[in-house]
Order: structure tokens, then sequence, then C-alpha cells
């Protein structure tokens, strides 16, 4: 049994949901989602609480039914709140900035990194070493945080490079004469 799964996810206030066959609408402050749950798990909407159960007891049927209900557990949070990832960027001369729709990183290459930033996505740049990415939907939030760590990922010596704010990085010791 899911212990997750188990738990209806209650409809926020200020939300509206809309259950169309599977696929579960949310319509917030903060804008619009939609998430399709898979055949292998049944959803019902009533009395502001989404359930969510197996269609039957197979691995694949249970193993998204925690899934499922943590996703339609997201669409409400994104919708309300939105979601948030900050970056910190460590290194001489390493810095980001962002200009209209493009974020400019500057990560010790010979060249300039330009992050086109995808629709729906908001990022704030407080300081040129701090980034803050903000938007309703998690699995976007995440993906576009991962893609700027991407271009330059701390390194384990000193430490420079792109890192989410609270990551620990392990540190190796340098060479011994």
């Amino acid at each position: 049994m899911s212990r997750i799964g188990k738990k209806p996810v209650a409809v926020p206030a200020g939300v509206t949901a809309s259950l169309d066959g599977q696929t579960v609408k949310a319509k917030g402050p903060k804008g619009e989602l939609a998430f399709l749950v898979p055949d292998l798990v049944s959803v019902s909407l009533d009395a502001g609480l989404v359930k969510v159960q197996p269609r039957d007891e197979s691995k694949p049927a249970r193993a998204q039914w925690g899934m499922s209900r943590t996703m339609v557990s997201n669409i409400f949070v994104g919708v309300t709140k939105g979601f948030e990832k900050k970056l910190e960027i460590n290194g001489v001369g390493y810095k980001a900035a962002v200009a209209g729709k493009v974020l400019k990183l500057s990560l010790g290459y010979s060249h300039d990194v330009d992050f086109p930033i995808p629709e729906g996505i908001a990022i704030v740049a407080s300081k040129p070493t701090e980034l803050l990415i903000t938007g309703i939907d998690k699995q976007k939030v995440g993906q576009v945080a991962a893609e700027i760590r991407e271009y330059r990922g701390p390194e384990p010596y000193k430490g420079k490079g792109v890192k989410y704010a609270g990551e620990f990085i392990f540190r190796k010791e340098g060479k011994k004469k």
C-alpha cells in the first residue's frame, strides 16, 4: 500500500479543480495546470477532495499510484504558491545577468553563455552570484535549474561553478609535496 497514495488531496481555497476523464485540471491565482493521470490509476473528485486509487493490485499500478497523487498535489501547490529554486555561482569572475528573455552567464569560458528563458519561467538575478528561478510547473523549474547548473557544475577542489543553494560539495584535498 502506498502511504502517500492513500491520502486524498484537498483542493485549496481559491482554486477551481475539474476532472475530465483522466485529466485533472486546476486553475488558481498564478495560472492554470493540468495533469493526465495514467490509465492504471483511477481518480475521483468529490467534496473538494481528489482521491487516487490503483485500478488493480499489479506492481505497475501500485508504482504509479503514489506518483499520480503527488503530481496532482503539485499542480495545486503550483497554481497557488508556485515553485522556486535558488542557484549560487562561485568563482572569480563568474556572474549572471538577466537581459530580457535571455540569461547571460559568465562562467570562465572564452565566451558568455546565453540561456533563453523558457515560457512560464521567471529568473531573477538579485546579485550577480545568485539566481532565483520561479514558476508554477515544478518539473519545468527543476529542469531549468538543472540545465543552468550543467553549464559549469561545481568542481570538488575549490567549489567553483554553479550549485544549488544549500547543496553540499564534497571537497577533495589538493596535491601534496
